[in-house]
């Protein structure tokens, strides 16, 4: 793979990416623009995440039978109009079905990544690629998050839908055709799950990834109704997420080459259990930015861990695993928003307990999900 290639990916990685974080954060601005609950616009969140998670189902046996270039083209194409459906939506059932195709066709980007980097690249060089690969998806997050609170709800779709379309021009007359890397067209899946490695990872991404979005997914409704803040101050808390994930996914990736995938997922994991316990806490300011920081190391920590795992998985499993990657993370990400939601509307305070104990017994059980390398 050319550097020109890897760019152009993690260009697409950005474009995706830019309002997945911004979105959760303006909720409570869309709210307010259709005069509706906070609680009910949060939907924009699982009815992008879980379309998004069947969808990437697809796409890994989808390249393996045709050219990886022309489904990208594709998708981007139809990514970017569903952004700009979105962007000039005038009521709240037409931004839910845009956010629904937004999942749909943006689902192929990050599978395309991995089975790409897999591919390409050494074993003891592709954390590094899989942390550069994803600290450009967290930039972008970072660029829509602070958008998000200078600028009215509606750029945070119309500017993903500009940048995509500028993008799909530039990747229809550079990227290369990837013809050679294509085969017969198979799902591989039943065969995949034979493999009790594959099924203790993916049950850990499952849990792993529920428990982040029940949290993360809510925050901008947490800072709004325990704090107060304004759009902006939420925008900036959320986004320092963000912007300590851009330093997570590159130093998760070094540290998966030199610690190892294992221990540097349980750095993280233990990093994200103390963020959640000490929210309960009602902390000055600067004390909230800074857990804001530990929060997103610990997702990132995690996330580079388990994404470079799966680049070392036997080859004839790579594309599934590559799908079963983006699927079973926003499949769990979406019933995540719909849990948290349940359990937050009743009382922040108890709600962040309940995750926080589940995320204390998740990394009780790591051992036995993440099996030791080799």
């Amino acid at each position: 793979m050319t550097t020109a290639t890897f760019i152009i990916l993690c260009f697409e990685g950005a474009v995706l990416s830019f309002n997945v974080a911004a979105s959760a954060a303006v909720i409570p601005s869309i709210a307010e623009s259709f005069a509706l609950s906070q609680f009910f616009v949060g939907k924009i969140i699982w009815l992008y995440m879980i379309p998004y998670g069947i969808a990437a189902l697809f796409y890994g046996p989808l390249v393996r039978a045709f050219d990886a270039r022309r489904v990208e083209l594709i998708c981007l194409f139809c990514f970017s109009l569903a952004n700009l459906w979105a962007g000039l939506s005038n009521n709240i059932y037409s931004l839910f079905a845009a956010r629904f195709l937004m999942g749909i066709f943006g689902a192929s980007v990050i599978p395309l990544g991995l089975i790409l980097i897999a591919k390409h690249f050494e074993a003891n060089k592709r954390g590094k690629f899989v942390g550069i690969f994803f600290a450009a998806t967290f930039v972008a997050s970072l660029l829509g998050l602070f958008f998000s609170g200078i600028v009215p709800w509606r750029w945070i779709y119309l500017l993903p839908a500009i940048a995509g379309m500028l993008l799909w021009v530039i990747m229809f007359k550079y990227l290369p055709s990837f013809k050679s890397d294509t085969g017969k067209f198979e799902i591989n899946y039943f065969s995949a799950f034979k493999n009790k490695t594959l099924i203790g990872i993916f049950t850990y991404i499952f849990l792993i990834s529920l428990l982040y979005h029940g949290v993360q997914q809510w925050l901008s409704v947490y800072f709004s109704n325990k704090y107060g803040f304004n759009q902006f101050t939420i925008s900036m808390l959320i986004m320092l997420t963000s912007l300590s994930g851009i330093f997570g996914e590159v130093l998760g990736g070094l540290f998966s080459d030199s610690l190892g995938r294992i221990k540097t997922i349980k750095l993280g994991i233990w990093l994200m259990i103390a963020s959640v316990f000490v929210l309960i806490v009602k902390l000055p300011l600067f004390l909230i930015a800074l857990i804001m920081i530990v929060w997103g190391l610990g997702w990132t920590f995690n996330h580079s861990g388990l994404s470079t795992i799966l680049t070392d998985l036997p080859k004839e499993f790579l594309n599934e695993s590559a799908s079963l990657n983006s699927s079973v993370r926003f499949v769990a990400g979406g019933v995540g928003v719909v849990i948290g939601g349940l359990l937050l509307r009743e009382d922040f305070n108890f709600g962040f307990v309940i995750l926080g104990v589940c995320l204390f017994l998740l990394a009780m059980f790591s051992k036995r999900l993440l099996k030791k390398e080799s």
